[in-house]
C-alpha cells in the first residue's frame, strides 16, 4: 500500500506572495500531479532501477517538456518563474524525473528551438511537447567531460550528407530517446549541433547500469559508427562551445530550483517526523540539536529561494549571465546534499529505507553535485568571474 504523501513546502519569508496566481496554479497543478502519480510509485522503481515511462504523458500534458518554448511551437509558452517552479515541484518528487524533463526542454527543444532552422523546428517541436517523441543531449564523452573542447567525435563532409563517428557517456534519456542532439567537430575543428534519429545505421544506445545515483532514470551512451547525417539534420545557427554551453545554462537554470525542491522535501519529512518521534518521554523536536538542524536547514533554504526567484526575474529580463546561473546551481545542490545528510541522520535507521525518501535524494543528489558542470568547475567559474583570471588552464 503506498503511503500518502504529506509534503507541504516551506515557505519562511512569505515568498508565495512574489508570485502571480498564474505561477501559484502551475504550482498546485505540477504538485497535484506529483503526489498522485510520481510519489506512490517512485521508490519501487528506484529499488528495482527502471524508468517509469508511464510518467512521461503526464509530463507532456504538464506542460513540462518545454515550458519556455512558444506557443506556436507545441511549448507552454510560460516565464522562468514558473519553469523553475514546475522543475522544483518535479525534483522534489525525484531528481531523475526532473532530469528527463530538464534534458527534453532544455538541451533538445531549446537548441532546436535557438539554433535550429524554421523547418527543424516546425518538424521537431510540436512532437517534442508532447512527448511523441522524446530526446537527449550528447556533449560528455568517456575521455572529456569538464572540458568539452576537447571532444573526439567529429564528423566528415561527404558531399551530400556527414559521416559521424565517436561516443558520448552519461546520456539521460538515451536508451528511449529518438533523437539526440550531438555535438561533434567539422573538419575545420569547429563544433557543431547534428541531429541524430533512432534508426539511423551505425547509431546505438547502450544502457548504462550498476548505478547507485540516479536508479529511476534511464542512462545511457551514444555511439556513432559511419553514421550517415543528412546535411539539413545540422543545426545551422550556432558553431563553437557556445552552442552547448548556451543549452546547459538552460538546464542548470532549471537544476538551480530543483534540486531545492530535494532540499524543501528532506526537510519537511524530517520536520515531521521529529514531532511524531518521542525518544526520553518526548519528541525528539523538543531537543536542543533537533531544533539547531532544522533551524539551519530553513534558514538555508530560505535563502536559496531567494536566490533562485531573483535569478528567475533576471532570467525573464534576459539579464541572468551564465556565472549566476553557476552560482546558484552549485549553492542549491550544496544545500540540498547538507540538507539531506543531516535529514537522513535525524530520522536514525528508518532514514535508510524506501519509507522515506531521503536516501534517494541523497543517492540522487550525487549526480545532480557532479551533472551539467561539477560542483569545482561551478566554483572556479564564480572566481573567474570576480577575478577576471581563468583557473582552467
Amino acid at each position: 500500500m503506498p503511503k500518502t504523501d504529506l509534503y507541504q513546502s516551506p515557505d519562511y519569508y512569505l515568498l508565495d506572495e512574489l508570485l502571480s496566481e498564474e505561477h501559484l496554479l502551475i504550482r498546485k497543478t505540477v504538485r497535484d500531479w506529483v503526489k498522485k502519480e510520481l510519489s506512490p510509485i517512485i521508490e519501487e522503481h528506484a529499488q528495482n532501477a527502471t524508468f517509469p515511462k508511464q510518467l512521461l504523458k503526464g509530463l507532456a500534458e504538464l506542460g513540462a517538456f518545454g515550458p519556455t518554448i512558444p506557443v506556436e511551437y507545441g511549448g507552454a509558452g510560460l516565464d522562468y518563474i514558473a519553469y523553475g517552479i514546475m522543475m522544483q515541484e518535479i525534483e522534489r518528487g525525484d531528481s531523475g524525473i526532473r532530469s528527463t524533463a530538464s534534458v527534453q526542454g532544455s538541451l533538445v527543444m531549446y537548441p532546436i528551438y535557438a539554433y535550429g532552422s524554421e523547418e527543424q523546428r516546425k518538424k521537431y517541436l510540436p512532437k517534442l511537447a508532447s512527448g511523441e517523441m522524446m530526446g537527449c543531449f550528447g556533449l560528455t564523452e568517456p575521455d572529456h567531460g569538464s572540458d568539452p573542447g576537447g571532444m573526439t567525435t567529429n564528423f566528415k563532409d561527404m558531399g551530400d550528407h556527414y559521416l559521424l563517428n565517436g561516443a558520448k557517456m552519461w546520456i539521460s534519456n538515451a536508451p528511449f530517446a529518438d533523437i539526440a542532439v550531438v555535438w561533434a567537430k567539422s573538419e575545420a575543428g569547429k563544433i557543431h549541433g547534428l541531429l541524430v534519429e533512432r534508426g539511423m545505421e551505425g547509431f546505438s544506445t547502450p544502457e548504462t547500469h550498476n548505478k547507485w545515483s540516479l536508479r529511476a532514470s534511464a542512462t545511457g551512451e551514444l555511439v556513432f559508427d559511419n553514421v550517415k547525417i543528412l546535411k539539413g539534420n545540422l543545426l545551422p545557427n550556432v558553431a563553437g562551445l557556445k552552442g552547448p554551453l548556451g543549452c546547459l545554462n538552460q538546464a542548470r537554470y532549471g537544476i538551480a530550483w530543483g534540486a531545492l525542491g530535494c532540499a524543501m522535501d528532506c526537510y519537511d519529512t524530517a520536520l515531521r517526523y521529529t514531532k511524531q518521534r518521542k525518544q526520553f518521554g518526548k519528541p525528539i523536536a523538543a531537543f536542543q540539536l533537533q531544533q539547531k538542524k532544522l533551524a539551519e536547514m530553513i534558514t538555508e533554504i530560505t535563502k536559496a529561494q531567494l536566490l533562485v526567484w531573483r535569478l528567475g526575474i533576471l532570467k525573464n529580463e534576459n539579464r541572468a549571465t551564465p556565472a549566476q546561473i553557476s552560482m546558484a546551481k552549485r549553492n542549491s545542490v550544496e544545500t540540498a546534499i547538507t540538507i539531506a545528510r543531516e535529514a537522513r541522520q535525524m530520522l536514525g535507521g528508518m532514514g535508510i529505507t524506501g519509507e522515506y525518501p531521503i536516501m534517494r535524494h541523497m543517492m540522487n543528489l550525487e549526480s545532480v553535485i557532479t551533472y551539467e558542470g561539477t560542483h569545482d568547475i561551478h566554483l572556479l567559474i564564480t572566481g573567474m568571474d570576480i577575478t577576471g583570471e581563468d583557473a582552467f588552464k
